[in-house]
């Protein structure tokens, strides 16, 4: 079957079109609280921690923070993107459109990834303003960037699938993902921890994220860099696998 490239080109263009027009919501505001971040933990607490593994305090959170927005963003603009058209009627024109399922996806994932990319690299620039940054393995940062960003986003298009109201949006987000990666090693290693709490926290896959993105950072890393990249993968399978699933099935799109 030939791909219309057309249609994910209009999906694609219409959700980025949405960022320009809420550009303080959708660019700025995560950018101010991030640095934010940088100013309390990297200036005002950094000063009082020592070096971890070599690196300052200030540098080494800077891929925990990255990695911090990059999953919530994901999650929100790939959520919203697709439950709104639900929530008022117009994603029954959208599945009876000639557009296939594989290019809905493609045209919703790509945009919420695109803009995670996009705030996730004015991050990394911005906080150059705060601590001395340096990366050792820019094309894996890059890689580790781009998967957890197509990852989360797909993650996202489920929730918004899933949801059948704005609080539903939230309820993962916020009481499971955001806990998740602050104990995921994001402002701390998990090797400073307790033998009992390390080995819980190799259950928390937030850690991995962080550990692969961090070590292409600084050559650093709570775990190997191969499982990083296994378990990112192994997650983006899932999402792939359960997407599939969902327009297989119909589940909280025809009914």
């Amino acid at each position: 079957m030939t791909m219309n490239w057309r249609a994910v080109r209009a999906i694609y263009y219409f959700e980025m079109a949405r960022t320009g027009r809420t550009l303080m919501q959708s660019i700025l505001s995560p950018v101010i609280s991030t640095s934010l971040y940088f100013v309390v933990f990297g200036a005002a607490i950094g000063t009082r921690i020592p070096e971890i593994d070599g690196v300052s305090y200030g540098a080494f959170i800077v891929p925990g923070l990255i990695m911090l927005t990059l999953l919530t963003q994901s999650i929100a603009n790939a959520s919203f993107a697709i439950y709104f058209p639900k929530f008022i009627g117009t994603i029954y024109e959208l599945l009876s459109a000639p557009v296939s399922y594989v290019e809905i996806v493609l045209g919703y994932v790509g945009a919420a990834a695109t803009k995670s990319i996009i705030l996730g690299l004015i991050i990394l620039a911005t906080a150059g303003f705060f601590v001395p940054l340096r990366i050792n393995h820019p094309v894996w940062m890059l890689a580790f960037l781009l998967l957890t960003a197509v990852t989360f986003s797909l993650f996202g298009f489920i929730i918004g699938i899933w949801a059948d109201n704005f609080e539903k949006l939230q309820v993962i987000p916020l009481l499971i993902i955001t806990p998740l990666t602050f104990l995921g090693g994001s402002f701390y290693s998990i090797s400073v921890l307790p033998p009992m709490w390390q080995t819980l926290s190799l259950f928390n896959p937030v850690v991995y994220l962080v550990s692969g993105f961090r070590w292409s950072f600084y050559g650093v890393a709570d775990v190997d860099v191969s499982l990083s990249l296994f378990m990112t993968l192994l997650f983006l399978g899932a999402c792939l696998l359960t997407v599939w699933w969902i327009f297989r099935t119909g589940y909280r799109l025809k009914n």
